[in-house]
């Protein structure tokens, strides 16, 4: 798949500046990928879906990457009746582990880059690495779509991880539960619900949500207007403060997203902890399918 032209979006949409190896960006591009694949202590994990079904010749996987899909690697799972939660601690550690991934190396995560809904794939594994403690974490910004537009190195099979004991230091600050919300609701702390509008106020839900409808006062920022699927390109820090704005969220404010399972709430926690510096964002991850589940909890 090849872009037509990039240059359009940059108004709105714009990938990061090219970073140096020592430092370490929530969003790197193609070309930063393309010179530093290879390094020591960068690990490249490839978390595009369904590669095998797609039509990419005989050189179908980035150079110098592992591969983790998002959808079946086991990066989300139940836990208590809640779908797609984080795995348990342990859990979770050695699959990163099992990828090759030590405490010392520099991770960049490479989706496909299709849509917003698919890119949230590499934000969720992203909170993840950050909220077990590990800051070391990029994303490639546009995915494959970019790396395959700047002719990034292509192979035959993706490389075979050395497993590695990946270390744990919780930051529970970034995890926000069902009682943290409750909280919320009482304090008056805002709830950025990161749903499609009509999901949102209630025209339609997921499956997996029982009932229609939101958590009372929160406000809607959808993740689709945070990537660029037509650019492949992640949204600016200036998008964002005009979005947080436009929903009466100050820079710096406490807040709590959410959205079915926390798959969509982290684009925007993405884009209001990482890309904008709030951080004082957290991600429900049970989101509407855990809050809904109680028929006493309120829905508006």
């Amino acid at each position: 798949m090849r872009l037509a032209s990039l240059a359009a979006a940059a108004f709105l949409f714009a990938a990061p500046a090219f970073a140096q190896p020592v430092e370490v960006t929530p969003l790197v591009t193609a070309e930063w990928l393309k010179a530093h694949a290879a390094d020591d202590n960068v690990v490249v994990i490839d978390i595009r879906d369904k590669v095998a079904e797609t039509d990419l010749g005989d050189l179908p996987y980035l150079a110098h990457a592992v591969v983790a899909p998002y959808a079946s690697y086991g990066w989300r799972t139940e836990v208590d009746g809640v779908p797609a939660q984080i795995p348990p601690d342990a859990d979770i550690a050695k699959l990163i582990g099992d990828l090759g991934v030590d405490g010392d190396d520099h991770v960049v995560i490479v989706p496909w880059g299709t849509d917003s809904s698919e890119f949230a794939g590499a934000t969720r594994v992203y909170w993840t690495f950050k909220y077990l403690g590990h800051d070391a974490v990029s994303i490639l910004d546009g995915g494959w779509r970019q790396y395959d537009a700047q002719g990034g190195a292509r192979v035959a099979e993706p490389v075979t991880p050395v497993a590695a004991t990946f270390p744990l230091n919780v930051r529970k600050e970034l995890r926000g539960t069902t009682e943290d919300v409750l909280a919320a609701l009482a304090s008056g702390t805002k709830l950025i619900d990161a749903r499609p509008y009509d999901q949102h106020v209630g025209n339609s839900k997921s499956p997996v949500v029982r009932i229609e409808g939101t958590i009372p006062g929160s406000l809607n920022i959808e993740h689709s207007s945070l990537y660029s699927g037509e650019y492949a390109s992640f949204a600016t820090p200036e998008t964002i403060a005009a979005l947080a704005e436009g929903v009466g969220l100050a820079a710096g404010e406490n807040n709590i997203v959410f959205c079915n399972t926390g798959h969509w709430a982290s684009i925007a926690w993405f884009a209001l902890h990482e890309v904008a510096g709030n951080e004082n964002t957290a991600m429900y991850d049970g989101s509407m399918a855990e809050w809904a589940a109680d028929p006493a909890r309120p829905i508006q």
